[in-house]
């Protein structure tokens, strides 16, 4: 589930922005987040403004978190920039608010008093940040620097994004199918960049195809599951065991498999209450947390095909096969999804009503 965009967050990255463009970056940040491609992006555009002359290598100051402590981080901020305005220090997942009570106490004060040539970035990357609001050190980042979030993108913005991406590589490629890529590689543009890579590479004409996406692209567990469900409601068994066959020589573990299995099923669920109700995309975007409306419209296209007991079966017997996979000792649970595939299969649904 992609988490909203926090008034807070939004601001934090609207202000970067600003100061990129006007050369008035500040002193002190700290860069965390899902969407890696976005913060690197930022460092990188930080870089170019702040080291400049040829001696980037000199004004440039890494350091990982094991040679990190207060007195080694004020030794690097102290060092004056050579033939330049500024020096950049970047830390990268130093857990701040893990740090020893002293420690804490001292990076405050160095906070408070960074000199106006330095700019110094703390990035997590593969820790996560969790501030503690109620110490000295958070109020200090209050005060003297600034907090990015670099969160997923809306719909639009990563629809817009994948397009300009293609036109780089000399291809075209239009909004709805731009929507189907995220949905079927997930929307962090960290993994899309490759995938547009792959799929610019194969692609033989201008104008991208479902096909050439198909063709190359990796889908996300998400979108090969429900691939799998849309299989067995259109009655086609044996492609549905052969996705399920893949997924399991893939090396995905059966519990997690039954898991997301499980959950399309309830959102399949969820999509014809919907139906039954009259309620559309909007809905089932708020229910699931869905940025983007092109899965909830593919829920709901799905759902059309099932009647309400149908639905309500599937999920019921789901349930059942993730209580035996976890509570029966030495339960095969490759044995076990089978069983429920071939459940949903001998179990025809009936159409609803549109």
């Amino acid at each position: 589930m992609a988490a909203k965009t926090s008034a807070a967050d939004a601001a934090a990255l609207k202000q970067l922005k600003q100061d990129l463009k006007a050369g008035t970056l500040g002193r002190l940040y700290v860069f965390h987040g899902e969407e890696a491609y976005l913060r690197d992006f930022y460092l990188g555009e930080m870089k170019k403004a702040l080291l400049s002359g040829g001696l980037e290598e000199f004004n440039l100051h890494t350091l990982p978190a094991k040679e990190c402590d207060p007195r080694a981080l004020g030794q690097v901020v102290d060092c004056l920039p050579m033939m330049s305005q500024r020096t950049m220090v970047v830390v990268s997942d130093y857990d701040l608010f893990k740090a020893p009570a002293p420690d804490r106490e001292a990076l405050a004060a160095l906070f408070d008093d960074l000199p106006e040539y330095v700019c110094l970035v703390f990035v997590y990357d593969l820790i996560e940040y969790k501030p503690d609001a109620r110490t000295k050190l958070a109020a200090a980042l209050k005060r003297s620097g600034s907090v990015v979030k670099f969160t997923r993108q809306e719909q639009g913005d990563l629809v817009d994004w994948i397009r300009r991406r293609f036109r780089a590589l000399d291809h075209d490629i239009d909004s709805e199918l731009s929507r189907y890529l995220i949905f079927q590689c997930g929307d962090l543009m960290t993994g899309l960049i490759s995938e547009i890579g792959k799929i610019g590479a194969y692609a033989k004409h201008r104008v991208v195809t479902r096909e050439d996406i198909d063709a190359v692209a990796t889908p996300q567990l998400d979108a090969v599951v429900f691939q799998l469900t849309d299989a067995i409601t259109a009655g086609r068994f044996d492609q549905s065991a052969a996705v399920l066959a893949d997924l399991l020589h893939m090396g995905e573990a059966p519990i997690k498999l039954l898991s997301v299995l499980g959950r399309q099923l309830r959102q399949l669920y969820s999509a014809r209450l919907a139906l039954e109700a009259r309620k559309g995309t909007g809905y089932l975007m708020e229910l699931w947390g869905m940025k983007s409306d092109y899965p909830a419209r593919k829920l709901l296209d799905a759902a059309r095909r099932f009647d309400l007991a149908w639905c309500r079966a599937a999920v019921t017997a789901a349930a059942q096969a993730d209580l035996a996979m976890k509570s029966q000792s030495g339960a095969d649970g490759e044995e076990l999804l089978i069983d429920l595939l071939l459940e949903l299969a001998n179990r025809p649904p009936k159409a609803g009503i549109a």
